[in-house]
């Protein structure tokens, strides 16, 4: 009878590539679903301390859904870094300006805000459109 527990180690862990279409799929779920591959939490190995996840490329990201009126009245704010530097840009302003960011902000606020956080956002590709340079990897088509 064994009675450790399992602990990944950062040089043990296989990664995956998954494809996600973002095509009328709602903004809040795809994120979660995402979030979720990243920090590898769908996998038995997951250990919290460790960066277990997958890559994820998304692709259709214009695409992408939001309930109600949001798209109108949801903003994004952030700050410059300059005196009297914050903006806000409203989401459809910034879907039509960079459509990957949409999705990008909603992932990136569902990771831990530390450096494994930073480094499980690195693997997170999205693209606006149908193309991705990732074939090379052979990514498989993730469903949910």
């Amino acid at each position: 009878m064994n009675n450790k527990s399992f602990m990944a180690k950062a040089n043990e862990i296989e990664r995956k590539w998954y494809v996600i279409d973002a095509t009328d799929k709602v903004l809040g779920r795809l994120a979660t679903e995402v979030a979720t591959i990243l920090r590898g939490k769908h996998k038995p190995t997951y250990t919290p301390h460790v960066d277990t996840g997958d890559f994820v490329i998304i692709i259709n990201a214009e695409k992408v859904r939001l309930t109600g009126d949001k798209w109108d009245k949801k903003l994004h704010v952030y700050h410059t870094g300059y005196p009297g530097g914050r903006k806000e840009v409203v989401y459809k302003e910034l879907r039509n300006k960079h459509p990957e960011r949409v999705i990008e902000l909603a992932v990136k606020g569902m990771l831990p805000k530390n450096r494994l956080g930073r480094s499980m956002y690195r693997k997170l590709k999205v693209y606006a459109v149908e193309n991705h340079p990732h074939e090379a990897q052979k990514p498989e088509v993730h469903e949910f």
